[in-house]
């Protein structure tokens, strides 16, 4: 009995050595992804501070959710607080606890398109995969109103997260935006603003890092706990497309956060931000989701 008792607890001890073992090893393996440096080449792009142009940075700094996690001053803001994580965005303004006094334009381009910080580090949480196809037109406009942002004091950017993302991070299961991100891929060209399936495609864009580069949604890798699975936004089964018959339906919903039967759609769903796209984007968008393969939920590629 003793032996038995003996060889038990050595087995057990073994077991734990070897748990222990794989969490430092995918903490290490975490840490050396955080830190790791990228090389990304960006194209020059010429800043235009003209009053169209601003107007149209001001219009996609509010409705492409810039504004949602720097805040409407660029000051930064608490995005995420629970369920054991912490992130604060940075101030992206010149004042107090700015982060991007030093940066010119490749810098702003890299890190908006791609994830990377001029050292070449990733920035860990930034949903750069959904504005990596934006075209230089729009990346222009967008860079050249931060720029302008008179400098306010804001908060340093924080980010906290718990034992189990570090471990998700080191094993790949959670990725950052860079891992995500064709980085040889050229920018989508202009397109012209209309209700058509290609604009709708183009607005879509911003829809990828919580519901999947296929859009058919399924539980956003790296969010809290607490955020339920992103919506099917594609004809396919567990759709939700059918609760909105038409353009008009689904336009309120986004800028309500209330679905056609009165149900309030999680505040997850970042309606700071997508209240304040025009109709012309929304309806294209609406048109585009119903232009979609059908795929079942959560299947992701």
């Amino acid at each position: 009995m003793k032996t038995w008792i003996k060889r038990a607890a050595i087995g057990m001890g073994a077991l734990f050595g070897l748990a222990g073992l794989a969490v430092a090893t995918a903490l290490h393996v975490g840490e050396q992804t955080r830190t790791r440096v990228i090389r990304v080449e960006v194209a020059a792009l010429d800043l235009d501070n003209s009053p169209a142009t601003l107007d149209r940075g001001r219009y996609l700094f509010n409705s492409r959710g810039c504004a949602d996690c720097h805040g409407a001053r660029g000051a930064g803001r608490t995005i995420i607080d629970g369920d054991g994580m912490l992130v604060v965005a940075p101030n992206i303004t010149g004042g107090a606890n700015g982060v991007v006094k030093d940066y010119d334009a490749g810098d702003w381009l890299r890190v908006l398109r791609h994830g990377v910080k001029p050292d070449g580090r990733p920035v860990q949480i930034m949903p750069s995969e959904d504005w990596n196809r934006m075209s230089d037109e729009d990346a222009v406009a967008l860079i050249s109103y931060a720029r302008q942002l008179p400098p306010v004091a804001g908060v340093a950017a924080r980010i906290e997260t718990p034992l189990p993302f570090k471990l998700m991070y080191g094993l790949g299961v959670i990725q950052d935006a860079a891992a995500k991100i064709d980085h040889t891929l050229p920018p989508e060209p202009a397109v012209t603003p209309a209700v058509s399936v290609q604009h709708g495609m183009y607005v879509a864009n911003m829809c990828m890092g919580c519901h999947g580069a296929n859009l058919s949604g399924g539980k956003i890798a790296g969010g809290p706990p607490s955020w339920p699975a992103a919506a099917n936004l594609t004809p396919g089964p567990g759709s939700v497309l059918p609760r909105y018959p038409d353009a008009a339906s689904f336009r309120d919903m986004m800028r309500s956060g209330l679905r056609p039967d009165g149900s309030r759609v999680d505040p997850a769903m970042p309606f700071a931000a997508l209240r304040n796209l025009n109709d012309t984007d929304l309806d294209a968008m609406y048109h585009y989701f119903q232009s979609l393969p059908p795929r079942a939920t959560g299947l992701r590629p």
